[in-house]
């Protein structure tokens, strides 16, 4: 697409006009549209937060895709009712990440990642703010009220 600006240039006797045209280059980053172009952002955003030093260039485009990445998230995530653990489970299935992967990335034993899944351990400080950063969302998504199973031992039971 071509774009075509008009100078008149010169005194009021002697006008002149010069014609210049310039391409218009595509943007690089647009309003979020789908869930492919989500996760290409969230990716492109990981990998310029995790390259060496930043220029005012990266800088920008970092606060840039948080910006477009927040705002798809607060119109297409409806987290605001969900179960921590469910929320989890979900983000867990679209990751591809399996149990052990999960207890590697909170330096957790799998012992542990099993009773958070399964509803018998709570979600520590610690954890919920590990798994806002790498899900790229806001803590509150996972510190939120659930149900917890509580595991009663046979000896205690009532026969």
């Amino acid at each position: 697409m071509q774009n075509t600006q008009k100078f008149v240039r010169g005194s009021s006797n002697t006008r002149s006009v010069i014609t210049k045209e310039r391409a218009i280059s595509p943007l690089k980053y647009t309003v979020i549209k789908t869930d492919t172009q989500y996760y290409r952002y969230c990716d492109a955003m990981e990998e310029l937060i995790e390259s060496g030093p930043k220029n005012k260039s990266v800088r920008d485009e970092i606060e840039l895709l948080k910006l477009l990445i927040e705002k798809y998230d607060a119109e297409h995530n409806g987290f605001d009712d969900a179960d921590p653990i469910e929320l989890l489970k979900t983000l867990m299935h679209e990751h591809n990440m399996k149990g052990v992967q999960l207890a590697k990335l909170l330096n957790v034993s799998e012992g542990l990642v099993s009773d958070m899944l399964n509803y018998r351990k709570g979600l520590s400080k610690d954890t919920i703010r590990i798994l806002a950063q790498k899900f790229k969302l806001k803590q509150e998504a996972f510190n939120r009220p659930y149900g917890m199973k509580v595991v009663v031992s046979a000896r205690f039971r009532e026969v």
